[in-house]
């Protein structure tokens, strides 16, 4: 690890924040790296040399209304913990941006892979990239299955109009970091608005489940759920178009967008529906539309990473190519749309 301090954290700040609100946790100097592959809030690896932890603070700079709320992320962590969902145990959170320049909070670090890659899958062989693709549509299934109200969650979103809204937000966040002409985007979000299926009964939802945000132990099953920035409550099936359209595509020339559909035993998207409306029972007849607008939240999200990027505002490597991908996504919503 390097001893000095990673862009956007001050150890001897937080080593001091630590002392006081945990004290005895920490026993030696703090060392600390940043964990690349994030494409959004910043998350750090932290050790005192006997243990470690994770920090999670928002990114340097642009940061838009209602995205990066710590508080969110550490409380549902905090209330998914006791339940059989995989999560890291809550330690700490700081929303006093004096300490380290923002809000911020401390979990435990879990040991486990974020397979982000088909290369990464076939060297584990197609019998594990099964069962692990599996395991993360399984953990899904839990998720979804915790009644929000008993883990104290009931008022952590507003279901009744979910998707309404949540095109609606995304269509705001598109404004907020639009800086060159996008065609297919304003065409793509309009269609689905035209479009809304009727929501199931609402759930706790991730809002960006996808293989590389969960970590895998030993034994191939999920171990830890990771990035809660956009979790609420709302319609599930959110989170299964997003394990489709994760699971639709090779991976892009140049991408960081990681894609794992390539690897031997990979299941097929069919195949994952199915898996999750038999552990579910959901109606999962509509899946088309909520692959398309994964397709949609997406391609802004990543114009809104491209947009930081023309700032100067980004850190780590790769970000230099998220500005040539956006278009594809556009497509493959409309498509997908289409073929709905």
């Amino acid at each position: 690890m390097n001893a000095g301090n990673p862009p956007g954290l001050d150890l001897e700040r937080l080593r001091a924040h630590l002392d006081r609100e945990r004290a005895g946790l920490v026993h030696g100097p703090l060392s600390a790296e940043l964990i690349e592959g994030g494409r959004s809030n910043l998350t750090y690896t932290v050790s005192d040399g006997v243990s470690r932890w994770v920090v999670r603070r928002p990114p340097l700079g642009h940061v838009l209304a209602t995205a990066h709320d710590m508080g969110r992320e550490h409380r549902v962590i905090s209330a998914l913990h006791p339940t059989r969902v995989p999560v890291p145990e809550p330690v700490l959170l700081c929303e006093d941006a004096s300490v380290i320049g923002s809000p911020f909070y401390v979990m435990e670090f879990v040991d486990g892979t974020p397979y982000r890659t088909a290369e990464q899958l076939t060297a584990i062989g197609p019998e594990r990239t099964r069962g692990v693709v599996l395991s993360l549509v399984d953990t899904l299934v839990a998720l979804h299955s915790v009644d929000p109200a008993e883990v104290g969650l009931g008022d952590f979103g507003r279901p009744a109009g979910f998707l309404e809204r949540q095109l609606r937000r995304w269509g705001k966040q598109l404004t907020a970091s639009r800086s060159r002409d996008l065609p297919g985007i304003d065409e793509l979000h309009t269609r689905l608005g035209k479009a809304l299926p009727v929501s199931p009964a609402p759930t706790v939802v991730h809002g960006d489940y996808r293989l590389d945000n969960v970590l895998v132990g030993a034994d191939d099953r999920i171990k830890a759920i990771l990035d809660w920035e956009m979790s609420t409550l709302g319609d599930p099936l959110t989170d299964l178009g997003l394990i489709v359209m994760y699971s639709s595509h090779p991976a892009l020339p140049g991408s960081v967008i990681s894609s794992t559909s390539g690897a031997p035993g990979h299941p097929g998207t069919d195949e994952l529906v199915r898996r999750y409306a038999e552990g579910s029972g959901r109606d999962v007849s509509g899946v088309a539309w909520y692959t398309a607008f994964a397709y949609f939240k997406l391609a802004v999200i990543l114009e809104g990473i491209h947009y930081r990027f023309t700032l100067g505002q980004t850190v780590g490597a790769g970000f230099d190519r998220i500005g040539d991908i956006v278009p594809g996504f556009i497509d493959h919503g409309l498509t997908t749309l289409q073929e709905s």
